[in-house]
């Protein structure tokens, strides 16, 4: 039985790279030319390794889940709602002010997609419900707990929790500071339902 050539790279580490790129520069705006420049492999070692460019953005938005996006489930597994959804906004800033580019690869990638772009813009908003939902049970426990007022509507609650996240994202790309986004946080955190019932 023939063996193929063992790659000259490491296949991880390479995928990294073409992680910046699409996180800097968004999907439609990368070129192959800039992924092989970055990867510092040639085109055919691009295909054989990750296949065509879509594929290779689907390897990327997994491996950005696992590691810098991976900060919302670790938020839910929080003792409590406030601390949950704490823990999720300072990680968003965490992860979308450590880099010069800023931002969030779920959000800035799907941004000013055409028609070539449609199947990934569509699955990173589908990573982004899926990450709502995920916060929205989570929500859900903790009112059926009585860690939330009773009548409180988790979706609508969960909702407004990613659009702030977003919002932060949105935000960092346009220059703004963690301290700034810091001060978004806490002011978010000290309304309801987090805020003390007046006495």
């Amino acid at each position: 039985m023939a063996v193929g050539r063992p790659r000259g790279f490491d296949v991880d580490e390479r995928l990294d790279r073409a992680l910046e790129v699409f996180w800097r520069q968004g999907y439609e705006g990368t070129a192959l030319s800039d992924l092989t420049e970055a990867m510092g492999i040639n085109r055919p070692s691009l295909y054989s390794a990750y296949g065509n460019k879509e594929e290779l953005f689907r390897a990327v938005v997994l491996r950005y889940a696992e590691g810098p996006g991976g900060h919302l489930r670790a938020a839910l597994l929080a003792p409590t709602a406030r601390a949950v959804v704490e823990r999720l906004l300072r990680g968003t800033v965490e992860v979308v002010t450590a880099r010069d580019h800023g931002g969030c690869l779920f959000v800035q990638a799907a941004l000013a997609t055409g028609e070539q772009g449609g199947r990934p813009r569509d699955e990173l908003a589908s990573w982004r419900r899926s990450g709502e939902l995920e916060l929205r049970r989570r929500l859900q426990r903790a009112r059926d707990e009585g860690d939330l007022p009773g009548d409180l509507d988790a979706a609508d609650l969960a909702r407004h929790v990613m659009t702030t996240s977003h919002g932060l994202a949105v935000q960092a790309t346009h220059g703004a500071t963690r301290a700034e986004l810091d001060r978004v946080v806490e002011l978010f955190l000290s309304g309801p339902p987090w805020a003390e019932s007046p006495a």
